[in-house]
């Protein structure tokens, strides 16, 4: 049975962790003076330069995600920069006890979707994706 939902499964993951990066990305791009203001407070070096990286890697990883075009690329992109940002931005353990919880719990979803993007890197994009139809021709 899971044989004829490779490929709508494959999509569907896809599709759905695309939703997470490209509006965040957009986001990034829309309000850039507050993404700057906001890495710069968690004392992330060069926080332009962050910003910019950081929308780039969103935005186009989260297309090439849609397309499935450069998904085991996309996805080991993706992954490592959410795994790093997770680091910065989330550092529950660094936080009064009573302010940890929300962001310890989006530390642990952060993990959660770096473990599917590294899921779509090791089985890539499936056979619904420019990738599959390009490495038919």
């Amino acid at each position: 049975m899971f044989n004829s939902l490779q490929n709508p499964l494959a999509l569907a993951s896809r599709l759905l962790l695309a939703a997470l990066f490209l509006p965040a990305g957009i986001g990034k791009l829309t309000g850039f003076a507050g993404t700057v203001g906001y890495i710069a407070s968690v004392g992330m070096p060069m926080p332009t330069v962050a910003a910019g990286l950081a929308a780039a890697v969103e935005v186009l990883g989260g297309l090439a995600l849609v397309f499935g075009f450069g998904t085991r690329f996309a996805a080991l992109a993706l992954a490592f920069f959410t795994l790093v940002a997770s680091f910065f931005f989330h550092a529950y353990w660094a936080l009064p006890a009573d302010k940890q919880m929300m962001q310890q719990l989006m530390f642990f979803k952060n993990v959660g979707v770096t473990g599917g993007l590294l899921a779509l890197a090791a089985f890539g994009a499936g056979g619904w994706s420019v990738d599959a139809r390009r490495s038919s021709h």
